[in-house]
């Protein structure tokens, strides 16, 4: 079976497909993974054919009002102007990446996978295959469970459900370049629902599958049958890789450190982050791994009971930590519970907050720190409470357990596999 994945975003919205890509190469089929150009290296170390796509919205993750935007999380008469821009600013870098994507889907599939923000579907339709959206968040299919985790405002349990629908018209702003798409460059006709990625073109329920746990969900889950939530997906370590020897000696001359890093989100002031971050760990008393990640900390004049690093495979380096301090996105906050330690989530912008949220109350992580207020004594705090507390070690631990046992990307395939 040809599956063709389609993706797009920064490496912890590309890295849990190329998991999915890496399960079916493994199970005998032919995977083929459409992302950015420059998250090339996540798909080359495990043998995956991967497509490249124009770089696309991550041109700008330098820009100032992208780093304002993950800085006010798009709060008051301010974030929604800089929500505008961003649109704005977004729409022709992605007919760009639609483009490539149709150039890519001429060489054909028997099925196509997609991230619910790449309009998948109307490939899909004009291959004549089923589409299926893979979402890394709980934020498409509707719920009485819990409100939209993207909203930044609490609701009453009855408006649950009618929360979800801002997702839909979110979609709907990029309307335009997708009828692009579909006339131009695939044939397709306009039809009635061709928006909605939840149904087929024939009006059917779509198969969903959910790339993220149902052990830290809240309430009673009511998704219907066709929705399959299967765990995270964890992309292990390439083949023979090994840490740096300086890594290694730094682990080796002590007691356990704790992790610190915020991949791409910094806000305007990586600097000042970056400042917090090292005081902080001084104040905590501990020693400290800091990955710098893309430009999301940016420090100088480091202790010597601190060791930077770019990046490490999160399945290797978590479980060696005392406890985990990272921003909230659903990848690294599904390795953080798979190792089984401690966390402090300081959430920057849309579905964080609510992960850190769910950490918390599953009893493994330390009450939510948002970064705009974070201050090297109360980020400290936060430390000394999550590398110290014995119930939270046990609690993380015994969730760590449950997280590994839910064989996420093996699920993931029998269900594609029963629609071919």
């Amino acid at each position: 079976m040809k599956v063709l994945i389609l993706t797009h975003g920064t490496r912890g919205d590309v890295q849990p497909y190329a998991a999915l890509a890496l399960a079916l190469r493994t199970a005998g089929h032919e995977p083929v993974l459409a992302g950015p150009a420059a998250m090339a290296s996540l798909a080359e170390p495990h043998d995956i054919t991967f497509a490249p796509l124009h770089d696309g919205p991550n041109t700008l993750i330098d820009d100032p009002d992208i780093r304002q935007a993950v800085e006010t999380n798009y709060r008051g008469l301010r974030g929604k102007k800089v929500a505008l821009r961003v649109m704005r600013r977004t729409k022709p870098l992605m007919a760009a990446v639609l483009d490539d994507l149709v150039t890519v889907a001429e060489q054909g599939a028997d099925l196509v996978v997609h991230a619910p923000g790449i309009p998948g579907q109307h490939v899909a339709e004009r291959l004549g295959v089923p589409a299926v959206p893979a979402a890394l968040q709980p934020v498409w299919v509707p719920t009485a469970a819990f409100p939209n985790p993207m909203l930044p405002v609490p609701l009453p349990g009855a408006l649950n459900r009618a929360s979800y629908l801002p997702i839909r018209l979110m979609l709907r702003s990029l309307g335009g370049i997708a009828d692009d798409l579909r006339e131009r460059r695939l044939g397709l006709p306009r039809r009635r629902g061709r928006h909605d990625i939840l149904r087929g073109p024939d009006g059917r329920p779509a198969t969903v599958l959910h790339g993220f746990s149902r052990h830290l969900l809240p309430g009673r889950l009511d998704y219907p049958a066709w929705v399959h939530t299967t765990g995270f997906w964890f992309l292990p370590a390439p083949p023979g890789w090994a840490p740096s020897p300086e890594l290694a000696a730094f682990l080796e001359a002590g007691q356990p450190p704790v992790y610190v890093g915020f991949g791409s989100m910094a806000g305007t002031d990586p600097r000042r982050v970056g400042r917090i971050v090292t005081e902080a760990v001084r104040l905590a008393g501990v020693r400290a791994v800091l990955a710098s990640g893309w430009g999301g900390i940016q420090a100088t004049d480091l202790p010597d009971t601190v060791h930077q690093l770019d990046q490490a495979p999160h399945d290797w380096l978590f479980p060696r930590m005392a406890a985990i301090v990272h921003h909230g996105g659903s990848g690294t906050t599904g390795a953080a519970l798979a190792a089984g330690r401690p966390q402090v989530v300081c959430p920057f912008v849309a579905d964080q907050p609510f992960w850190a949220a769910r950490a918390h109350a599953a009893g493994v992580a330390v009450p939510p720190q948002p970064q705009r207020r974070l201050t090297p004594e109360t980020l400290a705090a936060a430390i000394r409470l999550a590398a110290t507390d014995p119930g939270m070690a046990a609690a993380a631990a015994d969730l760590g357990r449950r997280i590994r046992a839910e064989d996420s990307t093996g699920r993931a395939v029998t269900i594609l596999e029963s629609l071919s």
